[in-house]
């Protein structure tokens, strides 16, 4: 009998003749853009529907959605956007490209979602919006945010880019009052190569919007009457057409993760020196966009190393995000008046998670059982040897 030496990961995104099917229809249909094909509209329904949202509206990317919903909620210059100093770049860089500054909160060492007593410590009266960023499809302290949002009057705008069909004590990212932004950039748990979406919990906000979203142009309009200022993030047709199929398979790809990451965590546990990411156990169906871990300590050139050597194993392993303050992009404006290291001061998981953190593409924890013991057996070998 053979025995494989190394382990077997399907191929994203994946696709079938569902996908195949919504692009003819798109093609076919005679109308290509959201304005005159019906794609994008059945999409939003669609997708609110499954999220337990009001409304949804799709945008043309993740970062465009974060940025939208930002404005809608007053975003703009003189305001303040709190934000996990542990997250991809996207997040503060949707509060500074509107004028606003982003100021960095720390994050849980163990779910390295944002510390909420941190953010309640950064709230000023120039806070317009608190960002959780569901990590790894982990959802943030719902409950704790919730609270501390309706002391301090800042809505939260959750920042869903990993957490399409999570759910908090059972309700859906819809469900918990607050406006949440998805991405679906070709990694993504749902992708058509490009795009994103934003939930919303009241027509009025959807409504400006879906003008912000399409030039300030109200749908009737035939005269070119802008009632606000605004930009075009409209999603096309055929995206939309495969993102209803993508949405189709994704609660049976959920399921198939939380069984692989309760045995590869379990198996990550078991290595000396690896500690995996861990979810709040209020997050009763985590979505697993990322098998995350850390080996404390090692450093980040040390951790550099590592990935490539999991990388050349044949794992799809990658470096943990950068600390926001110390990448480049985060000082060019909208910054906050200080220092990258005075930050890393206030942020010391952030600053330990970033240069410790590994993560597995989600296609890992599609695979079987016998793949997850392959790769814990190829990150126990790596880590053995730094």
């Amino acid at each position: 009998m053979n025995v494989r030496q190394a382990p077997e990961f399907p191929q994203w995104p994946q696709y079938d003749e569902r996908e195949r099917e919504g692009l003819i229809r798109a093609l076919e249909q005679g109308q290509w853009w959201r304005m005159g094909g019906s794609e994008v509209d059945s999409f939003e329904r669609e997708f609110a529907e499954h999220h337990g949202a009001a409304h949804a509206l799709a945008v043309t990317n993740g970062t465009h959605a974060l940025e939208l919903a930002l404005q809608v909620m007053g975003v703009g210059p003189g305001s303040e956007v709190i934000v996990p100093a542990f997250t991809f770049i996207s997040s503060s860089q949707a509060a500074q490209r509107l004028g606003a500054v982003a100021v960095p909160v720390d994050v849980d060492e163990h779910t390295y979602n944002i510390d909420v007593a941190a953010a309640a410590a950064a709230v000023t009266s120039r806070t317009r919006a608190i960002m959780p960023v569901h990590m790894a499809g982990f959802l943030a302290d719902m409950d704790a945010l919730a609270k501390l949002s309706a002391n301090t009057g800042v809505p939260l705008l959750q920042d869903a880019a990993h957490a399409h069909g999570a759910r908090w004590q059972g309700k859906r990212v819809g469900e918990l009052g607050s406006v949440a932004a998805f991405s679906f950039q070709n990694g993504k748990l749902m992708t058509a190569g490009e795009g994103g979406a934003v939930l919303f919990p009241d027509t009025e906000m959807y409504e400006t919007a879906f003008l912000r979203h399409s030039c300030g142009r109200p749908r009737t309009d035939r005269r070119y009457m802008h009632a606000i200022a605004g930009s075009n993030l409209r999603l096309n047709e055929f995206s939309a057409s495969v993102l209803r199929a993508q949405l189709r398979r994704l609660d049976g790809q959920i399921a198939t993760r939380h069984e692989r990451w309760a045995l590869l965590s379990h198996l990550l546990e078991s290595i000396d020196g690896v500690v995996p990411q861990r979810a709040d156990e209020r997050t009763d169906v985590p979505s697993h966009y990322m098998a995350m871990f850390r080996v404390p300590g090692i450093g980040e050139e040390n951790r550099n190393a590592l990935v490539d050597r999991l990388v050349e194993a044949g794992l799809p392993a990658f470096a943990g995000f950068r600390a926001i303050y110390r990448t480049d992009a985060f000082w060019e404006f909208g910054a906050p008046d200080t220092t990258p290291d005075e930050l890393a001061e206030r942020c010391p998981n952030s600053e330990a998670i970033s240069q410790d953190c590994i993560w597995l593409h989600h296609r890992t924890l599609l695979a079987s059982e016998e793949d997850m013991h392959l790769t814990a057996a190829i990150i126990a070998d790596a880590v053995s040897t730094v």
